[in-house]
């Protein structure tokens, strides 16, 4: 093991994708799933302890069950985690950045990858003509999710293809999550979220927007398990009494009440309602329906009129959906399953179905898929290994709703247009910081936890900003960043321009299953190698809620 780790590690500064075939099922990396961040050394060399850990690992809200707040006192991996394989945090790219220029850099990710010119779908085009090289089958066909989105999306945020018909995404605006994905740590992304027809239909079987609008609304009051504001609507013409009030009237609210033991049911609308009525779909606090997808787009950083904005360009577009219904009692048996693995089988490694083209699907019925930019910069699909990478977050994290990050996060609908809109209409500018349970501002909470804002300490751009130089806060700043999150989340200028440019290396060498995080000097604040069960100096334990 040792020889292949070394032989591996030397391959770095070659193009990896030719050396290696994209259909593949090999894995090199045998735990591709635990990503780098979680090799983070907690203590620095002061003896000064921080805690990124909690932001995903923390007590769980039900239906998720893993409650896995051990993993911020002690390293959990299985043996052959053991090594850090994430070997381009462990490189200088001192010399290959400053040979990018901020021209070129600024030209690149202002190119669109996706869409062309005249408004085809770059990659779409690419999977229906799929290349041998892509197919792993060799059936001729793309047997995956071919995207469809057109990012061209209305006045309340639902995609419109170029025949003027909805695709049946809608774009969402969100708190980023914590950590490497705020924008200042490098990357910018968007998210869409895509029902099954049943829930964009009437209830005589016509696809009816007002219908679709409000199932999204029902869904994301079950997924946050709270009261969810909307427009106003007359519940007559829907049968469901939304606000819980004992009649049908006109509410401007869903009211999150669902307790079956206590016969206490909530209900879709339209189509969806019927089929519930019929057992034909299901409803569950905290779940999504069968047949949810998500569209995310991971891009580089623009820069306009001194700030900086969502670029053009994608570095990956990953994608989503659930295949199958757990319960809560399957749920809570993953879960089980999972914590029982990690502890008593060391030598096991997270197990997942599926393959580069159909994409790996999780023990909870999600199936995970992704495209990431090729030496040229147009997409391409990931490979197994590096499909494989995204499971692990999605599968095995205490942080997640129904596998995902992003819903639970959505703006309310007290926010503009109800939180229904692309970051490229509004930016965060003006977004207060979301109060935790306990009062606190999520993202200075981190802040205080994480005084660069990542989980490697390295950003110094976010330290200088909120402390001084001898480690104080600087209250103006954090007195800032409750009124207005953009301060924090946004890089400068140049400082994105730097990340664009790291990240561009990566892409150059086609090495993602080194590490896909962009970075200048060599990441000093991670593990080379670990201990099984090694503690992380971490004595006080933090809730991510």
């Amino acid at each position: 093991m040792l020889c292949l780790v070394a032989c591996e590690s030397s391959q770095t500064e070659r193009s990896e994708f030719e050396l290696d075939v994209l259909t593949s099922d090999v894995l090199k990396n045998p735990t591709a799933y635990i990503p780098p961040q979680c090799y983070t050394k907690t203590t620095d060399e002061d003896g000064v302890v921080h805690n990124p850990c909690y932001a995903c690992h923390t007590e769980s809200k039900a239906p998720n069950f893993l409650n896995d707040i051990d993993v911020q006192q002690e390293l959990v991996f299985p043996e052959p985690g053991a090594i850090n394989r994430w070997h381009n945090m462990f490189k200088d790219n001192t010399k290959k950045v400053a040979e990018i220029t901020d021209e070129y850099i600024l030209n690149y990710v202002r190119e669109d990858n996706y869409k062309s010119d005249d408004g085809r779908l770059i990659l779409a085009d690419a999977l229906n003509a799929v290349p041998e090289k892509w197919d792993r089958n060799k059936n001729g066909e793309w047997d995956g999710f071919i995207p469809d989105s057109y990012f061209n999306f209305n006045e309340k945020g639902f995609d419109i293809d170029p025949n003027g018909k909805p695709t049946g995404w809608r774009v969402f605006a969100y708190y980023p999550f914590l950590g490497t994905f705020m924008p200042v740590n490098g990357s910018t992304d968007d998210v869409m979220i895509r029902l099954p027809e049943t829930f964009r239909k009437d209830a005589k079987g016509n696809f009816n927007e007002d219908v679709y609008a409000l199932n999204l609304s029902i869904i994301e009051a079950l997924l946050k398990q709270k009261d969810i504001q909307i427009p106003e609507v007359d519940e007559k013409l829907y049968q469901v009494d939304l606000n819980k009030d004992g009649k049908l009237s006109t509410t401007n609210m869903i009211r999150f009440s669902w307790a079956p033991n206590d016969n206490i049911f909530m209900s879709y609308v339209g189509l969806a309602k019927t089929k519930l009525d019929n057992k034909e779909v299901k409803l569950a606090a905290g779940l999504f329906p069968v047949g949810t997808e998500f569209l995310h787009s991971v891009r580089y950083i623009d820069a306009k009129n001194g700030k900086t904005v969502m670029a053009n360009r994608m570095k990956e577009l990953r994608y989503a959906r659930k295949d199958n219904w757990r319960n809560y009692y399957q749920l809570e048996r993953i879960s089980t399953k999972e914590v029982k693995e990690r502890h008593d089988f060391p030598d096991r490694t997270k197990q997942v179905l599926g393959n580069m083209e159909v994409g790996l699907t999780i023990a909870q019925g999600w199936t995970y898929q992704g495209f990431i930019e090729d030496k040229q910069g147009d997409l391409r699909p990931q490979s197994y290994e590096e499909n494989y990478f995204c499971v692990g977050c999605h599968s095995g994290t205490g942080a997640t709703a129904d596998t995902t990050f992003s819903f639970s996060r959505k703006f309310d609908n007290n926010n503009f247009k109800q939180g229904w809109y692309s970051w490229l209409e509004k930016d965060l500018s003006g977004i207060s910081d979301p109060l935790r349970n306990d009062g606190k501002g999520e993202y200075g909470y981190y802040l205080t936890h994480n005084p660069s804002g990542n989980e490697y300490r390295n950003n110094s751009a976010v330290k200088n900003k909120f402390y001084d130089d001898k480690g104080n806060k600087k209250e103006p700043a954090f007195k800032a960043l409750e009124a207005d999150i953009s301060t924090l989340l946004m890089p400068e200028v140049e400082h994105a321009l730097v990340m664009n440019k790291a990240y561009k290396v990566i892409v150059n060498e086609q090495s993602y299953r080194h590490g896909r995080d962009g970075h200048v000097k060599e990441i000093v604040n991670i593990h080379k190698e670990v201990e099984l069960g090694q503690d992380t100096g971490i004595v006080d334990v933090l809730n991510f809620h």
